[in-house]
């Protein structure tokens, strides 16, 4: 037992510490328990198999089959035409609709899925995005209450309830308790929370119209681009001549970027369809090249490579030709390109883009751009085809697009598998409402026919699974085994049970609740539910109860970690966005964390008696 314990407490310092990823961290967990002999390679690897597992993979799946159909761009498009621009109703419809899509998608997910959208409705309606994006975070994460399938926790407990032989939880018993939750979180940020929030980002330079989204002129004016633009013609005599744009090394000695190349002869009266940059695309004599730059840069580049200077965009015209374009995308909290530096990333090698600029907590950094390490919430607004920026709204580890200009709604074709994929999604959630199939047989069938019905590929279907999350769970399993196993479930039940069971069972409750609370702020809400369940199990037989309202305790308490941004990666993805401190979340999270404890002591008793 004690072995057990050493090792836990060293795996809660390693997620503390943030030095190794957590799915490695769970791991070498995994590696532990065999290795001390603790459990055997079947029992310490059948997390794996667990049922739970398969259900948030194919939850993945699912969700990622509405997103790669444009039913959840619909949806939030949907939002942002009721919403409108008056503050207060902005703050109400987007808590609503993002925790509706947080009920059968990922929290992260959905807060993916809407950043762009409610960013783009601060600019529109003249209010600060902080009054909104942690809003939307706090109603993402309680969204996840509203149905079995919302988040992990919910899926834990309810699998551990079956595998004691106990009834798990129907598909619409969260909802109740998450309607009450949703309700207390919109009722206290539209009154307290939002007067707490912070104003340090300001929707600067974003002048659009009304219920318009920024142009691409204003996505590269906000970064403080626009007098960067230029197009430099190609003397005869120019040493340019001949060589490719990566012989040439303009970003390398000029700090230069070149957009695109027109090929324009003195004979020839308009010039050449412009050829987006590439390494390997020669340049000629009597090219235009559509370049970014320091003025600074660009008069010593004329000077040194004979060529000729003029403004990008003469007579009011667009800085880029109608086959580019640019959108902004956020880093995510565990991406690969956090640490890196812009040409350390290889951005136009691995995503066929170029990053034009960078803005770190709501302000554009203007200097040596391609060499500052890039850190989670910085933005980076990125050009290329409007085919590759396309492409960009698939990927979802390493960032997520957020701003996105006007021109490129208007290139947008709605999918015939949309209502191929809304059908595959009621059909599952009508099967598991009746209880006609097991969960994880109806959520695998949901998937496999998302990518049968070719609403995403086989290899959309791998990306859009996160793979942290499904090694994390499935290693963490095994470690609740091992407490179980070796008497550390029933020791800390009993613990609980002599110091808080003759205080009544709302008491042993609220203690429960404020254990998971309190290592959900600091690690993984999954992780802590798969150590957690055991314990809160065994107490409640202990003393006597049903299970069933204690276990409900910690999935609302798993659910709502509001008081660090480090919580859960759906706060450190509004982070960067909103300017936020890591204070702002203790201020505005604290005192709603304490609100939905209260509720959730006076409303489980009714609905799960003990």
């Amino acid at each position: 037992m004690f072995f057990v314990f050493a090792l836990l407490a060293i795996v809660i310092l390693l997620f503390l510490s943030d030095r190794l990823r957590l799915d490695l961290v769970a791991m070498l967990a995994v590696l532990a328990l065999m290795l001390g002999g603790i459990l055997s390679p079947a029992e310490a690897l059948a997390g794996f198999s667990d049922a739970t597992v398969l259900i948030i993979a194919g939850l993945f799946v699912v969700g990622g089959g509405l997103v790669q159909t444009g039913v959840a761009a619909a949806m939030s498009a949907r939002i942002s035409r009721i919403a409108g621009a008056n503050p207060r109703t902005l703050l109400i419809v987007t808590m609503l609709a993002v925790a509706s899509l947080s009920a059968f998608m990922s929290s992260a997910g959905a807060v993916a899925i809407f950043l762009p959208v409610v960013v783009s409705l601060a600019w529109n309606a003249r209010i600060n995005p902080s009054k909104l994006l942690m809003p939307l975070a706090i109603a993402a994460l309680i969204g996840g209450l509203l149905t079995l399938i919302g988040t992990p926790p919910n899926i834990v407990i309810s699998a551990y309830l079956a595998d004691q032989g106990y009834r798990p939880f129907g598909f619409f018993q969260f909802t109740p308790i998450g309607l009450v939750m949703l309700a207390l979180g919109i009722l206290y940020m539209v009154v307290v929370g939002v007067r707490w929030l912070p104003e340090r980002v300001k929707p600067a330079g974003r002048e659009t119209a009304a219920a318009e989204l920024p142009t691409v002129n204003d996505l590269i004016a906000s970064y403080g681009l626009a007098e960067e633009f230029f197009r430099l013609r190609v003397r005869r005599n120019s040493p340019l001549v001949g060589k490719t744009l990566a012989q040439s090394r303009l970003r390398t000695l000029y700090d230069i970027t070149v957009i695109d190349v027109q090929s324009w002869p003195p004979d020839q009266p308009l010039p050449s369809p412009p050829r987006p940059a590439a390494p390997d695309l020669y340049i000629d004599e009597h090219d235009i090249l559509r370049v970014q730059g320091h003025s600074q840069d660009i008069a010593r580049l004329t000077r040194e490579a004979s060529l000729t200077i003029r403004p990008a965009n003469e007579m009011g015209e667009r800085y880029l030709p109608a086959e580019l374009g640019v959108v902004e995308v956020l880093l995510t909290p565990r991406s690969q390109l956090n640490g890196q530096s812009v040409v350390a990333a290889r951005f136009r090698e691995k995503y066929g883009v170029t990053v034009l600029g960078l803005m770190r907590r709501g302000e554009p950094v203007t200097e040596a751009i391609t060499t500052t390490p890039l850190r989670f919430g910085d933005a980076l607004l990125v050009q290329g085809t409007w085919q590759q920026i396309g492409l960009l709204q698939q990927e979802r580890r390493d960032f997520v697009v957020v701003g996105q200009p006007r021109e490129m709604l208007a290139l947008r074709r709605a999918t015939d598998r949309a209502p191929l994929a809304i059908a595959i999604i009621l059909g599952m959630l009508a099967v598991m409402s009746f209880n006609l199939l097991p969960t994880v047989t109806a959520v695998l069938l949901a998937a496999a026919l998302m990518v049968l019905g070719g609403c995403l590929s086989m290899e959309d279907a791998y990306a859009n699974i996160n793979w942290e999350s499904i090694v994390l769970i499935a290693g963490m399993l095994p470690m609740a085994t091992a407490l179980q196993k070796t008497g550390g479930v029933d020791l800390i039940a009993q613990s609980l049970t002599n110091s808080l069971g003759q205080a009544g069972p709302l008491v042993v409750m609220a203690g429960l609740f404020l254990f998971t609370s309190l290592f959900s702020q600091f690690i993984s809400n999954t992780a802590t539910t798969v150590l957690v369940t055991p314990i809160a199990f065994q107490t409640a037989i202990a003393l006597g109860f049903s299970p069933y309202p204690f276990l409900m305790a910690v999935a609302v308490a798993a659910s709502t970690s509001f008081a660090t941004p480090i919580a859960t990666p759906v706060n450190m993805l509004v982070l960067g966005p909103g300017g936020y401190r890591f204070g702002d979340f203790a201020r505005v999270g604290l005192p709603l964390q304490a609100l939905i404890l209260l509720a959730t002591l006076l409303v489980t008793p009714l609905l799960f008696p003990f």
